[in-house]
């Protein structure tokens, strides 16, 4: 299959759109950007079509999808919505943020895995925005890679994981965020989010306050559990290399990625920091940035491999406001090789 790379710009997106719409609209499924990063997307009502994301992924079967749409109307067609959800989309949609909500029967178990619920957010990247509506249906898209391999955040790292496998890819610019959506479920008796995103915590809780984190965010989720979100389950977002997450001071790290020193070791730090460090070392982001080490997270993540890589030592980040999405994002990538100093 060839795949053709389009780039979109403020003068082509109604082209842009519609020809992607058409794409979906005909059973197929493409590469469209949105702010946190690429997405895989088919229309949610084509069960064909999003068992592609699932064959072209190389995704696990247990793994739901999250349902992407341009409005409320769309949005009441796929989800109960209830108050907490009407109070959250006024505050962070569009945007970053994805609510679990019951799901309508529209949506087929292939979307959502079998569960009594489904994932909804409204992405505010212009072009998702106008593909979606020129569609008029709700786009169930995860992140554009292969599985287990550093999320996309440009339509390049698409084309890597992608070219030939699926017809179209929209060029829309590198990804302002870099980092998957924040997940929260509000079907229980507590906001519970599923997933940190660059919206935190610590913003959520200032609309409700009773707001937790589910426990699979801090630990190994089992085998055989049953989960509600993407990213709650397996190794996600690694290179090839094996990551370990160093959580210690610099000159900790630096001592003990100096003892380990070797053909293909290398190390992730912060800004300022490699001139220090006796290894082959790239900076993804300023130490306490979570907004900078996000946006290049997954990009320094994908040149690990580009520079031959066998073993990645990455200085934690810290583990509150936007940096707990990075440091999630890390532990899935290292497979849970968390060392404490």
């Amino acid at each position: 299959m060839e795949t053709e790379i389009l780039k979109v710009s403020e003068e082509n997106l109604d082209y842009a759109a519609k020809r992607a719409a058409q794409t979906l609209l005909d059973g197929g499924i493409i590469g469209l950007p949105t702010e946190t990063v690429y997405g895989l997307a088919a229309n949610t009502y084509d069960t064909d079509a999003v068992r592609k994301i699932f064959r072209v992924k190389g995704r696990p079967q247990d793994n739901p999808l999250i349902v992407h749409v341009s409005d409320f109307v769309m949005l009441k067609d796929v989800a109960e919505v209830n108050a907490r959800a009407v109070e959250m989309a006024k505050v962070f949609w569009p945007g970053p943020l994805t609510m679990v909500l019951t799901k309508k029967p529209v949506i087929d178990q292939v979307v959502n895995c079998g569960l009594p619920t489904v994932a909804v957010r409204m992405p505010s990247h212009p072009v998702a925005q106008a593909v979606i509506t020129a569609a008029d249906v709700p786009l169930a898209a995860p992140s554009a890679n292969i599985s287990g391999r550093p999320s996309t955040t440009s339509a390049q790292h698409v084309a890597d994981d992608l070219k030939g496998k699926i017809p179209l890819i929209l060029d829309g610019g590198n990804c302002e965020i870099g980092v998957e959506s924040t997940v929260i479920s509000l079907v229980g008796r507590h906001p519970v989010i599923l997933r940190p995103g660059i919206i935190s915590i610590e913003m959520i809780r200032d609309v409700f306050p009773d707001t937790e984190y589910s426990e699979a965010v801090f630990k190994e989720v089992g085998e055989n559990e049953r989960i509600e979100s993407p990213g709650m389950k397996y190794k996600h977002y690694s290179p090839r290399a094996e990551v370990v997450v160093i959580k210690s001071t610099l000159q900790q790290f630096i001592d003990y990625v100096s003892a380990r020193a070797g053909d293909g070791v290398c190390a992730m730090c912060f800004d300022s920091e490699q001139e220090d460090i006796m290894i082959p070392s790239v900076s993804y982001g300023k130490k306490g940035d979570g907004f900078s080490q996000a946006k290049r997270l997954f990009t320094v993540l994908r040149m690990m491999d580009k520079l031959g890589s066998v073993r990645v030592f990455v200085r934690a980040p810290d583990e509150t406001n936007e940096s707990m999405a990075v440091f999630n994002r890390l532990y899935q990538a290292s497979g849970f090789q968390v060392v404490e100093l």
